[in-house]
């Protein structure tokens, strides 16, 4: 079991004061929809270290603005407090640090530390769930501290399990609470086609489902590749955001071909889906397919004859990205945005790390319509110029309770403040 402890330790954020000056706004991603208008991201002076020592623009909707609201390197999941305080996690670091809102910029303490990679952040009243890369623990949450500790779910894999023998690509997990008070966390695959982990203890590449008061986890959905965004739908419906698979060999050529780089640049799309109980999501036997609809098709390199499972009986996920957008954080809004954004799902689109050309960041919006999700539509852009070249690479985006979008970025270490029109802007 990790050690880890909880203490709160202050440091002052600097004052608010300046904006950075104009530079030419970039080229629009290849994502973005026509609406989208260039604005400089204001840095308040001290917060103005590299990437934003260099003016910088986004991309946001008409009369939006946005900002830098406070620094935090490496900083990756969110949740709002019952107090209205914003939760951040820092894997790299262990710790959970809480920004409190003050006068001009907010107040950064560290709520935890000693964590093991913790990573997903939900509440359920009072009570903080943390998924670290080996437990998921509840917290007593007390504003300036988090203490009362217990362990919902213990013996998660990471790198340090015996049988993986630090071969693990995706350990860090996330963590929703369901409208039936019930925990889910993610278990990522260990790489990119390991089908041992279905059979594994606890089977990996699954969404996981243990009371809150712990007890045995049980999988909720499996062949998960690695469902980084984990969040409850307005309807109380949970869904997931799914990395899928790298390097997939063509279907029409067979895997003796390998992958051939078209065909991998736009194969197989993420997913974005409604998780049900026993919901099997394929991986790595089955992919969502782009060429025939949202069917699933078999993978050629680890389902060649289609024993192992049977793609076509799969129901299509309810909506995709890109292929290798990397969609990470999952948060739905409701009612606290303008329209048409006021109820649909938030997602950090990391970007790509290995397509030519790369995939863009941003954070992507779906409208939540009729019980379901909307296509994908970009809400903010520009992170990434023509040349490939990046100053920030979006993790989640929650919306405050002030009504702004609030958007952590792990490359840049920042939090951003996006504001839409008539509300105040610090």
């Amino acid at each position: 079991m990790p050690g880890w402890r909880a203490k709160a330790a202050c440091a002052a954020a600097a004052a608010l004061t300046a904006a950075c000056g104009h530079s030419a706004p970039p080229a629009p991603p290849a994502s973005a929809p026509t609406g989208l208008t260039p604005v400089v991201v204001t840095v308040p002076a001290g917060l103005d270290t590299a990437p934003f020592d260099t003016p910088r623009q986004a991309l946001v909707p008409p009369g939006w603005t946005m900002s830098v609201w406070a620094r935090v390197p490496r900083a990756r999941l969110a949740a709002w407090a019952p107090d209205g305080a914003l939760l951040v996690s820092v894997p790299a670091a262990g710790q959970v640090v809480r920004l409190a809102s003050g006068q001009s910029q907010p107040r950064s303490t560290v709520l935890l530390e000693g964590l093991d990679q913790p990573h997903g952040l939900a509440f359920d009243r009072g009570t903080l769930y943390v998924a670290e890369s080996d437990q998921v623990d509840a917290f007593d949450y007390r504003g300036d501290r988090a203490d009362g500790t217990r362990v919902v779910a213990d013996g998660l894999p990471d790198a340090r399990s015996a049988d993986l023998g630090g071969a693990y690509a995706h350990a860090l997990k996330s963590v929703a609470v369901g409208r039936d008070g019930s925990v889910y966390f993610s278990i990522g695959s260990t790489g990119n086609i390991t089908a041992d982990d279905r059979t594994a203890e606890p089977p990996r590449a699954t969404i996981m489902r243990v009371p809150p008061e712990g007890g045995s986890p049980e999988p909720f959905a499996t062949g998960v590749r690695n469902g980084t965004g984990l969040a409850a739908a307005p309807d109380g419906s949970l869904w997931t955001a799914v990395n899928n698979r790298d390097q997939v060999p063509d279907p029409r050529t067979g895997p003796e071909y390998g992958a051939v780089t078209d065909y991998v640049n736009d194969h197989p799309p993420e997913s974005v889906a409604r998780l049900t109980p026993g919901r099997e999501l394929g991986w790595p036997y089955c992919n969502p397919d782009i060429d025939n609809g949202p069917a699933f098709v078999r993978d050629v390199q680890t389902n060649a004859d289609g024993s192992k499972l049977d793609c076509a009986a799969l129901p299509p996920v309810e909506q995709t990205l890109g292929a290798h957008s990397a969609p990470l954080g999952l948060s739905f809004t409701v009612g606290t945005l303008p329209a048409p954004y006021d109820s649909g799902a938030l997602v950090g689109v990391h970007g790509s790390w290995n397509r030519t050309p790369p995939r863009a960041p941003e954070v992507s919006f779906f409208a939540w319509r009729d019980g379901t999700l909307g296509p994908q539509q970009t809400l903010v852009g520009g992170f990434q110029d023509q040349d490939g070249s990046r100053w920030g690479r979006p993790v989640a985006a929650v919306a405050g309770p002030d009504g702004a979008v609030y958007i952590t970025d792990d490359y840049a270490g920042a939090v951003y403040r996006l504001t839409p029109p008539g509300r105040l802007t610090s």
